[in-house]
């Protein structure tokens, strides 16, 4: 008897424990995982995206997660613009947009809030969600798009917008404008939704969250000849910003130098001890070498009112041998020119007197100094013959070629034969100027008053190559 309870009991306790262990076990769910890269889904919208008749005064936009804002103020497109903008805000999983102004009556509006909208988590963004409305019994339908294209070295701009006036006067481009697009990395702009109607367009730079020129020379702008018509445009509308700038024709770059380095080179751009009581200027020199052709070039930044051209010397080689030359000064009495029958692959000297100049701050040089340099030999150029083929000589175009978007050299390619000698060995992009007025350089464009579009540029889908010693003959085909 004894025996059997004691079975029971024991299978009972084993029961017991494996029911109760049961339920009273942990359940860990997967740890890790992927990472949430979906971006909050809209639910509801109220009133309804392309709403009629439009009256209220507030939207109301509805997510499936919590949402946030991120830059609203630049990421937030809205046009027709207002005189004060909405106010838009986030709580939880709502984004409400409140109207501060009165809708204008038969008007289509388009929010666009670029990449505004992202989950609160992970920031995964909504991109460019737009919401339409309409406070007339129709959404205005028509579109206009096109492309800016920056003139002066036909590249394009993302931080550009383009704007629409019904105003079609001259200062209205220094107000508000009631309409706006932004224009992409590849320079296109799209405007959605517009009313019939005729409008002034133009691009600007720098624009602000009021799209006003400024006619600023800082400032990229652009402007079409003509009003067009949203109902008759066809084609896409191309713009050519422009920005003042100074010459792109050759300019030899100044390298600064320490008086009395002697043979180190000029470029080091080291400091100078006692600089500041000291007479100091640069050249143009590069690497411690005279491109042949060139005159030896000193820019002080400081007027000279003292200079005696007798406290300069010009030598040759170790031996000091003197050489005739001519010193002149410029009319703003900044720069001197050191001229003379430069002999090629030459070592020379040029011996500065310690009173040879004194500029108007009472600075000299504290001793007597040499800048020892050389002249380039004629083998370390190349020549170059290019044939342009189908050129054409009424439009004045002007052949640049480039180094790291810099116009090295340009030459007058009216004729279509280029022959350039003695020039610099590298790789070169080539552009073609198309020169109105045929000064030789790229000149702006001029909005008020003369209404002067700015001069083009055509790149050349082809680079050389220069080499040293060699005769490089280049044919290309416009």
């Amino acid at each position: 008897m004894k025996p059997a309870i004691s079975l029971l009991l024991g299978v009972c306790f084993i029961a017991i424990v494996f029911l109760f262990g049961s339920s009273c076990a942990n359940i860990i769910p997967p740890q890790g995982g992927p990472r949430d890269t979906i971006p909050p889904r809209l639910l509801n919208v109220s009133p309804p995206d392309s709403s009629l008749n439009f009256r209220g005064n507030r939207i109301t936009l509805s997510f499936d997660e919590y949402v946030d804002l991120q830059d609203v103020q630049n990421s937030l497109v809205f046009t027709p613009t207002f005189e004060n903008n909405p106010t838009v805000s986030v709580k939880g999983r709502e984004i409400n947009v409140r109207f501060k102004d009165s809708l204008t009556p038969n008007t289509t509006y388009v929010f666009n809030f670029g990449n505004a909208i992202r989950d609160f988590n992970e920031s995964n963004i909504l991109k460019n969600y737009t919401y339409t409305f309409s406070t007339g019994p129709y959404l205005d339908s028509l579109q206009l798009k096109g492309k800016v294209i920056l003139a002066e070295n036909n590249k394009t701009d993302s931080t550009l917008v383009v704007v629409l006036h019904r105003d079609l006067s001259d200062s209205a481009v220094r107000k508000r404008p009631p309409y706006f697009a932004r224009v992409d990395a590849n320079g296109n702009f799209l405007f959605k939704n517009l009313p019939a109607g005729t409008f002034r367009i133009f691009a600007i730079g720098d624009a602000g969250l009021t799209r006003q020129y400024l006619n600023s020379k800082s400032q990229y702008f652009a402007f079409a000849d003509s009003a067009i018509n949203t109902a008759q445009q066809q084609g896409d509308i191309t713009l050519y910003a422009w920005k003042e700038a100074d010459s792109n024709a050759l300019k030899l770059p100044a390298v600064s130098i320490a008086p009395g380095a002697g043979r180190a080179a000029p470029g080091a751009g080291r400091a100078t001890t006692g600089a500041q009581n000291r007479l100091t200027f640069t050249n143009n020199l590069s690497a411690n070498t005279l491109e042949l052709g060139k005159d030896l070039v000193l820019q002080f930044p400081s007027v000279i009112r003292r200079f005696d051209s007798a406290q300069l010397q010009l030598t040759t080689d170790t031996s000091f041998i003197r050489q005739p030359f001519t010193a002149r000064q410029d009319s703003n009495r900044k720069q001197l020119t050191i001229s003379t029958a430069w002999v090629p692959g030459t070592a020379y000297n040029l011996i500065l007197g310690r009173d040879f100049a004194e500029d108007s701050t009472g600075k000299k040089l504290l001793k007597t100094d040499t800048l020892t340099f050389s002249t380039k030999r004629e083998t370390d150029y190349g020549n170059v013959l290019l044939r342009i083929k189908n050129v054409k000589p009424e439009e004045n175009p002007v052949l640049q070629l480039l180094q790291n978007d810099q116009v090295i050299y340009w030459a007058p390619a009216s004729s279509g034969v280029v022959n350039l000698k003695r020039f610099n060995p590298g790789d070169y992009d080539l552009r073609l100027l198309y020169d109105r007025n045929n000064n030789g350089k790229w000149d702006p464009g001029s909005y008020y008053g003369v209404k002067r579009q700015p001069e083009r540029v055509r790149p050349l889908d082809r680079k050389i190559s220069v080499k040293a010693g060699f005769d490089n003959e280049i044919e290309i085909a416009l």
